[in-house]
């Protein structure tokens, strides 16, 4: 279990003051100068060497994503986006960040940018987070108010600007390339791959998009080394991580854990249990509503971290927004509604994703309700097939899984709602 000293986000319930004066006393924007006149190589071969891959959902290699940015500029400026646009069902982490340790992101955008060659950095805000949005605005202003951001920020003689920009409210708006689309004032659609945004993203120009935690954890990695964040967690799957357990819990909460710790010891430390006891839990889901679901039995020893929920449960960690479900769950009627998410919030582009969403969700109708065949069922593994990888962004992915998650692990249940509902009622 991770002791106090071992937080990153030290004021992640609010509890404290989250103004400047406030993060300062707590450590932050401590000796940020310092850190950049060590220099770009230096900065990126620390974030290799912590072994901190992304924790906006898909786990890449942080430090091997900022080395692809171009060494030397060819005249077109460079850009570092900050994904805040969680619109994962499930997920609330970043919210925390934003709301009640702002400084953390901002710092982490100084210094990820000069480590990029950035001089400007956008942070992509959800168009629901009004509030988080104030406060980041807030903390940004302070932050501009103490030098520590425009000329010469923080005094490290690097010149750097951090704009906020409010979405609309859109799912697909946090895909990293529709996000930038979006950010240019199109209309959020994912582009074609490659180009990749490291050669040609916002405004054409070499780009990296990194989601908050990824960005917010980087002053004090930094700080403490490299080698301090990789002692947390099994290889390949290493630091701390922000959990978002929301659901069937006694205690629903975002905690900041060691990756691969078990989903035991973070229900029963943090949240106090499951609702019922843990005869009781039925489901999880363990990483947002884009993977698939896991049975309870399965779960209580899982670890939780990228490789063991992919490989040993085919589920994912994905954003690590644990949902929680117990024995009183309709599990078809909730992928239901998550299928129902996914057709709302396709961005149309792609044809099986277009169709498909509409297609998969008017089939779960009919199993929610039992009025299906029960050749229904395989035909519906077929369809999340058909969608699955054959689409531009992984909406298509984020459609099907959930879906392939209930057919695997719940199968028993639809046949049986079937069943029970092609019984003949005998007559009076």
């Amino acid at each position: 279990m991770l002791a106090d000293q071992d937080r990153i986000f030290t004021n992640l319930y609010g509890m404290h003051d989250r103004t400047l004066k406030g993060a300062q006393q707590r450590g932050h924007w401590d000796g940020t100068a310092g850190l950049i006149q060590k220099g770009r190589d230096w900065i990126i071969q620390e974030m290799k060497d912590s072994g901190l891959r992304g924790r906006g959902g898909a786990g890449f290699p942080t430090g091997l994503k900022w080395s692809f940015m171009p060494k030397e500029s060819d005249g077109r400026p460079a850009y570092l986006v900050v994904n805040a646009d969680e619109s994962e069902p499930g997920t609330c982490k970043d919210r925390e960040i934003m709301r009640h340790d702002p400084h953390t992101l901002i710092e982490g955008c100084l210094i990820a940018s000069f480590a990029m060659n950035a001089h400007a950095c956008y942070i992509y805000i959800r168009g629901e987070y009004i509030r988080e949005k104030e406060a980041l605005q807030a903390a940004i202003d302070e932050a501009y108010d103490a030098g520590l951001l425009g000329k010469n920020a923080a005094g490290s003689g690097w010149d750097f600007d951090l704009y906020l920009h409010h979405g609309a409210g859109a799912y697909i708006c946090g895909e990293e390339t529709a996000l930038i689309e979006s950010l240019e004032g199109k209309k959020g659609m994912p582009r074609m791959k490659p180009p990749f945004p490291a050669g040609a993203g916002l405004y054409g120009c070499p780009t990296t998009v990194n989601n908050v935690e990824s960005i917010a954890v980087v002053p004090t990695i930094l700080r403490r080394g490299g080698a301090w964040f990789k002692g947390f967690g099994r290889d390949n799957n290493h630091g701390t991580k922000l959990f978002a357990i929301s659901g069937h819990v006694n205690n629903p909460c975002v905690v900041e854990e060691e990756m691969s710790i078990s989903f035991e010891e973070l229900i029963e430390k943090h949240c106090g249990g499951i609702r019922g006891g843990w005869d009781n839990l039925k489901a999880v889901i363990p990483g947002g509503s884009s993977v698939p679901c896991v049975r309870g039995e399965k779960m209580k020893d899982a670890i939780m971290d990228f490789d063991y929920l992919r490989g040993e449960l085919g589920s994912g960690l994905g954003t690590a927004a644990v949902i929680v479900m117990d024995q009183s769950t309709d599990i078809i009627k909730a992928i239901w509604r998550l299928s129902k998410f996914y057709k709302h919030e396709s961005c149309g582009q792609c044809t099986p994703c277009r169709e498909g969403t509409g297609w998969m969700m008017r089939v779960m109708d009919r199993l929610v309700t039992g009025e299906a065949e029960p050749e229904e069922i395989d035909m519906l593994w077929d369809v999340t097939k058909q969608v699955e990888g054959h689409t531009i962004c992984a909406l298509g992915d984020a459609a099907a899984w959930p879906i392939q998650g209930l057919i695997r692990n719940f199968r028993d249940e639809i046949e049986d709602r079937i069943k029970h509902k092609r019984v003949p009622i005998a007559a009076e």
